[in-house]
C-alpha cells in the first residue's frame, strides 16, 4: 500500500515537480484542489503525511496545521521560502514535524518524507506501553494517560517522552533526542527542541497535569516525579 500525501502549495510548478518526485518512489500525492476547503480534502483523503506551505490564499499554512493538529496528529512537514528563525520556531510550535525551506534539492525533500514517514508509523509499534509512576505512555496512539486523563500528543511529544521514559531519573542529552528525533542535527537547532518541550510542558499544564520533565542546565532534560518536577 503506497502511502497518501496531501500536498497544500499555491504554485503550479512547484506542485508538479515535488507530485512527479514524490511519486518516482511510489507515495501517491494528493495535490490540494480547493483552498478554502483544506479541512474536507484532508478528511476526505486521509493522508499519512502533509506537505504544507505557509503562503496559501484565504489562509495560511499555520492556521492549516492547527486545524489538523485538532483532528489528528499526522506528520506534517512545512514548506516554505519564509525561513527566518521565527517562521521555523512557528512552525514547530504549532505541531509541524520539519521544515523545509525553498528553493529546496528534491532530494533532501523525498528523504526528508521517509525519515518522518518512518519515525512515526516504525516508531508507534501496535500496543505499545512504557509506563512511569502515575503516567502511562502510549507510542501507537501518541497519548499520555494520567490517571483518568488522556492527554493527545503529536509525534515528536510521543518521541521526546519515550526517550525520557526509557531511562526514568537520568538525564537524557539535548544531542541524544535531536538524532533520536530527526536523525541527523544539520537541520535542527537546540532551540527548536526547546520549543518543542516548552510546548509539551505548556499542554501538561492547560490539562492540570504535574509537569513531569525537568531541564538539567547544560546536560538535558529528565524524567522525575511530579513533585520534583519544574
Amino acid at each position: 500500500m503506497h502511502n497518501k500525501i496531501y500536498l497544500v502549495e499555491d504554485d503550479e510548478m512547484i506542485r508538479q515537480t515535488v507530485s512527479a518526485a514524490l511519486e518516482k518512489w511510489g507515495f501517491a500525492v494528493h495535490c490540494v484542489e480547493n483552498f478554502q476547503l483544506v479541512m474536507e480534502e484532508f478528511e476526505a483523503i486521509q493522508p499519512d503525511l502533509v506537505l504544507m506551505d505557509i503562503g496559501l490564499p484565504y489562509f495560511n499554512g499555520y492556521h492549516w496545521c492547527e486545524e489538523i493538529r485538532k483532528v489528528s496528529n499526522v506528520p506534517t512537514i512545512f514548506l516554505s521560502s519564509a525561513n527566518d528563525k521565527m517562521n521555523i520556531v512557528m512552525a514547530v510550535n504549532i505541531g509541524g514535524d520539519d521544515f523545509i525551506s525553498k528553493p529546496f534539492d528534491l532530494d533532501i525533500l523525498v528523504a526528508k518524507v521517509q525519515a518522518v514517514l518512518r519515525r512515526t508509523y516504525t516508531f508507534n509499534e501496535p500496543e505499545q506501553q512504557v509506563t512511569y509512576k502515575e503516567w502511562s505512555l502510549l507510542l501507537a496512539e501518541n497519548q499520555l494517560l494520567y490517571g483518568e486523563q488522556i492527554l493527545p500528543l503529536t509525534p515528536n511529544e510521543t518521541k521526546i517522552l519515550a526517550l525520557l521514559f526509557a531511562t526514568p531519573e537520568k538525564s537524557v542529552s539535548k544531542e541524544v533526542i535531536m538524532e533520536k528525533l530527526w536523525e541527523s542535527e544539520e537541520f535542527i537547532s537546540k532551540n527548536t527542541l526547546t520549543v518543542n518541550v516548552a510546548r509539551l510542558r505548556k499542554k501538561l499544564s492547560d490539562q492540570g497535569v504535574p509537569s513531569v520533565i525537568q531541564t538539567i542546565k547544560g546536560k538535558g532534560y529528565v524524567l522525575v516525579e511530579s513533585n520534583e518536577a519544574k
